[in-house]
């Protein structure tokens, strides 16, 4: 039976875009991990294998002028965004072409030439930050939308309440989207949350909220497209909660024993990359040379990122003292 949903749908152009953006997230997030492992980057990392669909397709539904607030286990959102690659290597290199000139490092990212506004190391903060952001949005006229990322265990801390209550109740156009991968760090999601649905909670602030799974770019592609919709016309912001399911642990080199065997197997079983891939040349909206010349074209941007940002220089003392104070003290 035909699908009768008025829902918006992923043209075939869309689909295929989105696949790009999901790969370049999954090529770049096998890259940094080698790398890590050959000892040439020292740093804390958090891969969102498996998770891919959803910053991709939200990628695709903003424009440059569109902003995020992500968080430390973030750079799949940037990278889904399409910043830049060699910046995005020299910081968490640590070197001085760096988006933060090497002070960031991988938590601390930041391109607002992209609408990379800021990356958090305090779990909940960005939600009040983009609140922040999309305040300056509808006090300047504009049409930005913003979006606050944030995990699941994120949900149960006081900014989570403040920032949705005020942004319902100022019409802020951000949109709250909760990647909930079943685990805030090392602890199962029905452990420590009291709600079978973080969604029901937009209820509390009279905003629409939905779960979604996350895993499949038409239900992400129908719901992220209204909430764009609402944000842009100046009705609120909206509150999505994207189920989906992270294949390694919440940090490189964390063993995910918590997390039972069957589940995890089942997820990886499932992987949307090579599914999405699948249906792309199924129903003949891209052929597996296009796909192949694609993907070789990532690896060479990724290859050539990481070359530039090794060869980057590392900071030099004085940088010690620069972007500190606009105008320096003497002691």
């Amino acid at each position: 039976m035909a699908d009768q949903s008025n829902a918006p749908k992923p043209g075939p152009d869309a689909l295929v875009d989105i696949y790009r953006r999901m790969l370049r997230v999954e090529r770049n997030d096998d890259a940094i991990r080698k790398t890590i492992r050959r000892g040439r980057l020292t740093m804390p990392y958090y891969s969102a294998r498996g998770q891919e669909v959803i910053p991709a397709t939200i990628g695709h539904l903003l424009n440059d002028e569109d902003q995020i607030c992500t968080i430390y286990r973030g750079i799949q959102d940037m990278v889904a965004k399409d910043m830049p690659l060699r910046p995005l290597w020299a910081e968490i290199a640590g070197r001085v072409d760096g988006t933060c000139k090497g002070k960031g490092g991988p938590m601390h990212l930041t391109y607002p030439e992209m609408g990379v506004m800021v990356t958090t190391g305090i779990v909940g903060s960005s939600m009040p930050i983009a609140n922040g952001l999309a305040w300056a949005a509808q006090m300047d006229g504009s049409s930005r939308v913003v979006v606050a990322f944030f995990g699941d265990g994120a949900s149960n801390i006081g900014a989570f309440h403040e920032s949705l209550n005020l942004a319902s109740l100022w019409k802020l156009p951000v949109i709250f989207v909760c990647p909930n991968n079943g685990y805030g760090e090392h602890t199962a999601y029905d452990v420590a949350t009291s709600v079978d649905k973080i969604s029901t909670r937009a209820i509390s602030y009279g905003m629409p909220g939905f779960t979604v799974d996350g895993n499949d770019p038409d239900d992400m592609y129908a719901h992220m497209a209204v909430a764009i919709e609402r944000a842009r016309a100046g009705e609120g912001p909206t509150l999505l909660e994207c189920k989906t399911f992270r294949f390694l642990g919440h940090v490189l080199g964390d063993d995910d024993f918590y997390i039972p065997k069957e589940v995890k197997e089942a997820a990886i079983a499932s992987d949307p990359l090579p599914a999405l891939r699948a249906r792309l040349i199924a129903e003949g909206h891209a052929s597996e040379e296009l796909l192949a010349a694609m993907q070789a074209d990532l690896e060479a941007e990724i290859a050539d990122a990481e070359a530039f940002g090794m060869a980057s220089p590392l900071p030099s003392v004085d940088e010690l003292r620069r972007d500190v104070f606009a105008e320096e003290i003497a002691a």
